[in-house]
């Protein structure tokens, strides 16, 4: 069984030749066999030199492209690269090398793709915000999914061949939660080891977002945008619910106007009234044409 242990960097030279480093100690005295890939995603630093001597194999972007694009990349490489099982890591060196057996043992135990969850194990350091988004999205996803995942966002992940090849990431934006919701789609088994999560180091700023007020506003953008392309029924359901509780309640107004004074109040607010039942009528119309899309 060959072990490929992927890595996603960006300017990451401070860490990357400890992490790659760390992983091969581990590896060597796991005894799989194993290749370790980094994929340089347009850095300007020297993260691809480094890690190329440290001894791991390197592919380049050559412009910085995203953490999906990235992750598509590692994809298409680690098939090619024969891997059996794959595990996917961050190039920050937050997450332990010494977890990575952990993760192959219980995807050997019979699942499909196993996470490794920070909230089941140890956190040393995470912002408050970032921990409230973190667990937010866990909450939706499992919402999505009918199955309790406590860590939907980690980027510390083992999972098979076949979960690499038939699991397509269409996302622009993550990987992390659309490979979840379609693998649970897929039937694919799910499973979780508690996993520890060091303090960043360095400056301790990530490199993908400038502050916990521009985190909280992609996360709540992500979290739309999966409830639109995975739960539809709820998307706009929600507001298509608001538009008809709002004009159902209207309406009932005009009505009792109508029979205690024998007026509605003006052409307007009956308007109002129609326009806005229409208009949830049609969201939620919508909704579930984009279910029946999503099932096709």
């Amino acid at each position: 069984m060959k072990v490929v242990v992927t890595i996603p960097a960006y300017n990451e030279e401070e860490t990357i030749a400890g992490v790659v480093k760390a992983i091969q100690g581990v590896m060597k005295r796991s005894g799989y066999e194993f290749a370790l890939l980094v994929v340089n995603d347009g850095s300007s630093d020297r993260t691809a030199e480094l890690a190329r001597a440290a001894g791991a194999v390197v592919v380049s972007h050559p412009r910085n492209r995203g953490l999906a694009e990235a992750f598509r990349t590692e994809m298409r490489e680690c098939l090619r690269l024969g891997a059996r099982v794959i595990v996917h890591t961050d190039a920050d060196n937050q997450y332990g090398a010494k977890d990575i057996p952990r993760l192959i043992r219980k995807l050997n135990s019979g699942y499909d793709l196993v996470l490794g969850s920070r909230f089941r194990g140890k956190i040393e350091g995470m912002p408050f915000i970032k921990r409230l988004g973190n667990m937010a999205f866990s909450r939706v996803i499992s919402n999505v999914t009918g199955q309790r995942i406590t860590d939907a966002q980690t980027g510390f992940r083992a999972f098979t061949r076949k979960v690499a090849a038939k699991v397509p990431i269409t996302s622009f934006h993550t990987y992390t939660q659309e490979q979840i919701i379609r693998a649970a789609q897929m039937h694919f088994r799910i499973g979780e080891v508690p996993v520890y999560f060091a303090r960043r180091g360095g400056d301790g700023q990530s490199r993908l977002m400038r502050g916990p007020f521009e985190y909280a506003f992609k996360a709540w953008i992500n979290l739309l945008r999966i409830y639109r392309d995975y739960a539809p029924i709820k998307f706009f359901g929600l507001f298509g619910g608001v538009f008809l509780v709002a004009g159902l309640a209207l309406g009932v107004w005009i009505t009792y106007l109508f029979i205690t004074t024998g007026a509605v109040g003006g052409l307007p607010r009956v308007i109002l009234a129609t326009m806005l039942l229409s208009s949830g009528l049609q969201i939620l119309l919508f909704g579930f044409l984009a279910d029946m899309n999503r099932r096709l």
